[in-house]
């Protein structure tokens, strides 16, 4: 599979040269790796017999496609499951060490680095906190960053990495109030291309997404996405957002701006109409620490290390309940989702008890012609925003689209 250079959106299909010629055959194959790769990724293991008969391919190609992955490190081979009459099935496996990505969450009020692997899981990582984010600042954080990560690895490791993905806020600029940045010091990141700027100063391709959009996209794919074809999900960060996920796919809309959520009017305490992100969003719980008197900086120092603020943490958990309690009641009013994700930059517990407030608050409302979704804690955790970054070269150029995928499967299964 070839590389790529530069700032890219998205993989160009080779060229048809001519339609019936050796160009149509090479993206014909090309495709058909990149399928049998996220069947295998989607199901763990598949035997060739399972990939047959999943993709809707012919055995002999499958065997042919599956061999010069294998030749290629992209897949490796599990232990044969016996038991069966003839030759025992040998599963095959994604190799986690075939490929790597860089993942960056740039936030508000930290920035994440990461290394992830072929599978998902994280390999190293880097975190950086400061009180508002700065062009200067994320750059220099980015670059040295990845020179100090790929010091750790080897030369052959280094080759493997197929590129780097930036999950950022759009419109840095806007709610520069609300973080505390002085008047004017975010007008800075109008017209500042960071994914140009990154890509001029590293050797990889660098892919560039909305952060909510990433976290939604690696909860698709490396969390509940599997079992739940439709959901609205919810990213609780320093500012709420989040992402729907129709027909196994991310759905963004005209404008790209679909499931944004934060932006979603709904009532307050005393029943004053505010926006879901002035209510459910951490610089919230950060204001409310401060009113106490409570240092709020332990928020972002480790996504996953909070403690119990006590009363303030809790009155802010209820307040973010009832308020995405409507956001929810909303969302399943127009589009009937089998599901509502609920994630953030927070540990388990801290999602565990806002999913479960949730779900009371949600009982309590007015739900005649609402067919419900199931509210749920998302799986990705706290890193969903990197992991999502770091997902975007792979899929670039490794994977096939969510949507494609399933209709490949509902279509060789109704055959």
């Amino acid at each position: 599979m070839s590389s790529l250079d530069g700032p890219v959106q998205a993989p160009a299909p080779p060229p048809i040269l001519n339609p019936a010629g050796g160009a149509n055959q090479i993206r014909v194959r090309a495709y058909n790796e990149r399928l049998v790769l996220s069947l295998v990724r989607l199901y763990g293991s598949l035997s060739k017999a399972d990939i047959a008969r999943r993709s809707g391919l012919s055995a002999q190609t499958v065997s042919v496609i599956m061999r010069e992955l294998e030749k290629e490190g992209l897949l490796s081979r599990g232990e044969p499951v016996r038991g069966r009459v003839g030759q025992p099935s040998i599963p095959m496996l994604l190799n986690p060490d075939a490929v790597y990505s860089f993942g960056v969450k740039m936030g508000r009020r930290s920035a994440d680095l990461v290394l992830m692997d072929f599978v998902g899981r994280i390999r190293m990582q880097l975190h950086r906190t400061y009180a508002y984010p700065l062009p200067g600042e994320i750059l220099d954080f980015i670059i040295a960053g990845i020179g100090e990560l790929e010091c750790r690895l080897d030369d052959k490791q280094r080759s493997r990495v197929a590129g780097l993905g930036i999950a950022a806020p759009f419109e840095l600029w806007n709610w520069a109030d609300e973080v505390g940045a002085p008047e004017g010091a975010m007008e800075v990141w109008r017209g500042f291309d960071l994914q140009a700027e990154v890509a001029a100063r590293v050797s990889h391709p660098v892919y560039l997404q909305n952060d909510a959009t990433s976290a939604c996209g690696a909860e698709l794919v490396f969390g509940v996405g599997p079992s739940y074809p439709d959901f609205v999900y919810l990213f609780i960060g320093s500012f709420i957002g989040g992402g729907i996920v129709l027909n196994s796919a991310i759905f963004s809309g005209r404008t790209g701006t679909a499931g944004a959520i934060g932006p979603l009017p709904v009532r307050g305490k005393n029943g004053e109409n505010r926006q879901l992100l002035d209510i459910a969003s951490i610089f919230v719980l950060e204001n409310m620490l401060r009113e106490k008197g409570i240092d709020p900086q332990p928020l972002w120092y480790s996504a996953n290390d909070w403690v119990d603020f006590g009363e303030p943490m809790e009155t802010w958990i209820q307040d973010t309940a009832k308020a995405l309690a409507q956001a929810i009641v909303a969302a399943a009013s127009i589009i009937d989702f089998s599901a509502a994700v609920i994630d953030g930059g927070f540990p388990g517990w801290v999602r565990k008890r806002i999913v479960h407030a949730t779900i009371q608050e949600a009982a309590k409302l007015d739900l005649q012609g609402v067919v419900m979704p199931e509210i749920i804690e998302g799986a990705v955790g706290a890193q969903a925003r990197a992991i999502g970054g770091a997902s975007l070269p792979i899929f670039a150029r490794y994977l096939t689209d969510q949507n494609v995928l399933f209709k490949e499967i509902e279509n060789a299964e109704g055959a």
